[in-house]
């Protein structure tokens, strides 16, 4: 029999811009949508990649909450970075985040976010 998905949801992120899920939970797994520099009110955040690397961990932060996990559930993490030559600012405040748990996590540099963001991250945790 197959488990159901249940949709996670929360206001301390921003909503979902599209026909989407802040997140999904199946079984004991919680799959994040990506997640990009917005406020919880939508608006998106000033300042350069560290500003908007902070903004996409509070709003990653508040979905795994929702899902009621935390980054020290997580197991894979896929980032999107407009410049790769920003990785090294990106990847300094991820590890802040995570600190000595260490997830897989791929890093892709892309040509183009929405909204022109610099980063969006998106996140698997199991329970």
């Amino acid at each position: 029999m197959s488990q159901p998905i249940e949709s996670i949801a929360t206001n301390e992120a921003p909503a979902a811009i599209g026909p989407y899920s802040q997140a999904v939970k199946l079984g004991n797994l919680v799959f994040t949508s990506g997640q990009i520099p917005l406020t919880a009110e939508g608006e998106l955040v000033q300042g350069g990649i560290e500003e908007q690397t902070h903004q996409v961990f509070r709003n990653l932060q508040a979905v795994l909450k929702a899902a009621g996990v935390s980054l020290q559930h997580v197991v894979k993490a896929t980032v999107f970075i407009k410049d790769m030559n920003q990785f090294a600012q990106v990847n300094a405040i991820y590890e802040s985040y995570f600190g000595s748990h260490k997830p897989a996590r791929s890093t892709v540099e892309v040509a183009r976010l929405p909204k022109d963001v610099l980063v969006e991250i998106e996140l698997i945790a199991a329970i």
